[in-house]
């Protein structure tokens, strides 16, 4: 429709409808765009609270985090808080940096995925398995190394980033998490599982 030098970087399939005069098609993808970041944000905020609400319950985090309000049943403390800073983020921080942030923070959770699938399967082959990934660890395997070529692709700057998060998490979890979690107790007490 274009050529690919005049693509816009910010919408490019609306812009490429807007430039050959499908003005109704531009402003149908436009809405679908907005409509889907929009659920997308959603289900990233409630994914905060649940993650927070999960490691204050198993002691990662502190256990006000892991409790629920008393009338509703949500882990209020913990949305409230991961959306006041996503939406701090989102005020101070330029979009094409939240944008590099997300890719390469999601990225390296989908290497850990794709890693741990092979290594479960060695280390924990009775655990029960609903679902199986196929070819075993050849999927698995190029899955990771397809990310870590995209995460390559990033610059340096957000490794930097990247680099100051996890670094940020591991001392956390490393000052508090370890010694408050539930698994630390239950082998403190000769326990072997978690409920």
């Amino acid at each position: 429709m274009v050529p690919f030098t005049n693509i816009a970087e910010g919408a490019p399939l609306a812009s490429a409808f807007d430039s050959v005069g499908l003005h109704w098609i531009s402003a149908l993808i436009s809405l679908g765009a907005v409509t889907g970041l929009t659920s997308v944000m959603m289900v990233e905020l409630v994914t905060i609270g649940r993650i927070g609400f999960a490691m204050g319950r198993d002691g990662l985090l502190p256990a006000k985090l892991g409790t629920a309000h008393p009338l509703w049943g949500t882990p209020h403390r913990m949305t409230i808080g991961g959306a006041t800073l996503v939406a701090l983020l989102a005020a101070f921080v330029p979009i094409s940096e939240l944008a590099d942030m997300v890719s390469i923070g999601a990225l390296s959770a989908m290497i850990i995925v794709a890693v741990a699938v092979p290594v479960l399967r060695r280390t924990r082959p009775n655990l029960r398995r609903p679902f199986r990934a196929p070819f075993s660890p050849v999927v698995p395997v190029a899955t990771a190394l397809a990310c870590l070529a995209l995460m390559l692709n990033l610059d340096v700057l957000t490794w930097l980033r990247f680099a100051a998060w996890l670094g940020l998490g591991l001392l956390i979890y490393f000052f508090y998490g370890r010694k408050h979690s539930r698994l630390a107790a239950n082998k403190d007490t000769g326990a072997t599982t978690i409920q």
